[in-house]
């Protein structure tokens, strides 16, 4: 006879996964309506959580809420790429070569601690209120994220499987196809999903105090309208957009190594 109990792994496995996930949710909403309903809180500046949510399911029928939607999210894909595609064509280019490491290495260090809203002055003096100035600041942002990543997977090829790929006399592209590539790839992952984070949150903040449209501008006019569920129900749908954007490049990462053993680590498990 066949057991059909529930085994203790069985409860582990299932509150370590996305159960968890939404009882941890539902906990954080639960408290926060506690907290404004007992007036711990006054409403005028926290409201309760279903206030908020009601709010924001509302939104979703709004046809300038999909508008500004749309727009920061042209900002963060078109930014994202651009940071993408150079920082892996840099980061290649540099990290195969010892001489172009050590000379740009002071640079680099010098330059990516540089907090990207202290280019907005710069942004909106060259591009105005324009999506190129979101974008500038989204590319400068996401850009390091990517290349570090970048440098870091170049910088950690097997030297038994690079004198091996010299030995048989392999062209550039071939070496770049079938030795750094392959070993790069989970570093440009991370980096890409590190960078995506940070490109949302780029391209909100610049729409936020520069304006020309998008969420972040939304926020902004319901701050300066004193509508605070509004506030806080458009706070709560752009923390929605980055779980969301973060999911969505995971499963962009397992799929892309899909032939990687912490991948099929993962899936054995």
């Amino acid at each position: 006879m066949i057991s059909t109990a529930v085994t203790p792994a069985a409860w582990k496995r299932a509150f370590e996964g996305p159960l968890s996930g939404a009882l941890g949710i539902v906990g954080f909403l639960a408290t926060w309506e506690a907290v404004c309903r007992t007036g711990l809180i006054d409403d005028r500046y926290i409201p309760p959580a279903s206030t908020v949510i009601v709010t924001a399911i509302g939104y979703f029928g709004n046809p300038e809420f999909w508008s500004a939607l749309g727009r920061t999210l042209s900002g963060w894909a078109l930014g994202l790429l651009i940071a993408a595609v150079a920082a892996i064509a840099l980061g290649i280019v540099i990290g195969s070569s010892e001489f172009l490491r050590k000379a740009t290495h002071s640079t680099i260090e010098f330059l990516r601690p540089i907090p990207s809203v202290a280019l907005i002055p710069l942004a909106v003096l060259v591009f105005g209120t324009s999506l190129n100035s979101t974008l500038l600041l989204v590319i400068y942002a996401a850009f390091w994220q990517i290349l570090i990543q970048v440098l870091y997977g170049v910088g950690d090829i097997d030297p038994v499987a690079a004198d091996t790929a010299r030995s048989y006399r392999l062209g550039l592209v071939a070496r770049v196809r079938y030795l750094v590539w392959p070993t790069a790839l989970p570093y440009v992952m991370t980096g890409l999903r590190l960078g995506a984070a940070v490109a949302l949150i780029l391209a909100i903040t610049a729409e936020l105090v520069i304006g020309g449209g998008g969420l972040g501008e939304l926020i902004a006019l319901a701050k300066s309208g004193g509508a605070i569920d509004k506030l806080y129900a458009l706070i709560l749908i752009t923390g929605l957009l980055g779980v969301i954007i973060n999911v969505g490049m995971r499963a962009i990462a397992r799929k892309a190594l899909s032939w990687h053993i912490s991948v099929r680590g993962e899936t054995a498990v």
